[in-house]
């Protein structure tokens, strides 16, 4: 079924909308999947606030120009799926791990920003820690100085403390 036009520029500013609050997308080939096994990736992605859908080429090629995201328009060839987040890491990793289960899910090319991802540079962000464990790991690094600082602050009163208590056990006996 085709589309008419009004029906074209309505899904090129979907589109566009979405890329507005990407940092990155992702085109798979998803050909020979079947209709369960999209929706188990959609499901996926939802659920980690990436969305996917199928678009015509030329339509791409029409709601990724002009944005940092154009570096892909020569390389939109055959039956893609189009995927996008915010969050850069969590997109390689939703697909990159349907693709390692489903050998049908071919991951073709990606793009951070202005940057172009092939399928090896996908692979490598989905490898890389979320954005939750970076914070994590971010607050436990700013708050180690204050910790040890606090445990050292504690230590001679503490000590104090324990040499009474030897010379108290050391009376009594």
């Amino acid at each position: 079924m085709s589309l008419n036009l009004e029906q074209k520029k309505a899904v090129i500013a979907e589109v566009q909308s979405q890329l507005e609050g990407a940092q990155a997308v992702v085109f798979a080939e998803y050909r020979g999947l079947t209709v369960s096994d999209l929706t188990r990736l959609r499901t996926t992605g939802r659920a980690q606030n990436v969305s996917m859908r199928v678009v015509k080429n030329t339509l791409m090629h029409r709601a990724v120009e002009g944005t940092p995201f154009a570096v892909v328009q020569d390389q939109l060839k055959g039956p893609l799926l189009f995927s996008s987040s915010p969050d850069p890491v969590a997109l390689a990793k939703v697909l990159s791990d349907f693709a390692r289960t489903n050998d049908r899910l071919v991951i073709t090319v990606g793009a951070l920003g202005s940057s172009l991802l092939d399928a090896q540079r996908v692979a490598q962000l989905a490898k890389m820690p979320s954005r939750e464990e970076l914070l994590a790991r971010l607050m436990g690094t700013m708050q180690a100085p204050i910790s040890t600082f606090v445990r050292t602050l504690n230590e001679v009163p503490a000590r104090f403390v324990r040499t009474v208590a030897a010379v108290r056990d050391q009376k009594a006996a």
